[in-house]
């Protein structure tokens, strides 16, 4: 987490909002993360514009969860980079590739 704290930090366009990690738990179900459904009402309020993190396997595992907040947070200009696959949600080019990823090339 301190790569991403000192990249947000380090680099003028980005603000730091804050690091929701939740250590030790299974990224398998979103119920039980409870850092996840901060940032997620985080950006709900507002408070955040852009998710950084490392891969969509860290993001959610599961694959509707996944894509469901994709489009949530798409729908309220809230972009998500996976570093590790190379995709920005809000780049209409990348975003397909998340759904490749998750279901081998459905539309979402």
């Amino acid at each position: 987490m301190n790569y991403y704290t000192t990249f947000i930090n380090e680099n003028p366009i980005y603000e730091y909002a804050g690091t929701y990690a939740d250590e030790g738990i299974s990224a398998t179900n979103t119920k039980k993360r409870d850092e996840f459904k901060r940032m997620i009402a985080d950006c709900r309020a507002g408070k955040i514009d852009m998710i950084i993190t490392k891969s969509i396997s860290r993001f959610a595992r599961n694959t509707l969860d996944c894509l469901n907040y994709v489009r949530e947070l798409k729908e309220l200009g809230i972009g998500i980079i996976f570093e590790k696959e190379n995709i920005n949600t809000l780049d209409a080019k990348r975003r397909c590739h998340v759904a490749k990823k998750l279901y081998g090339g459905l539309p979402f």
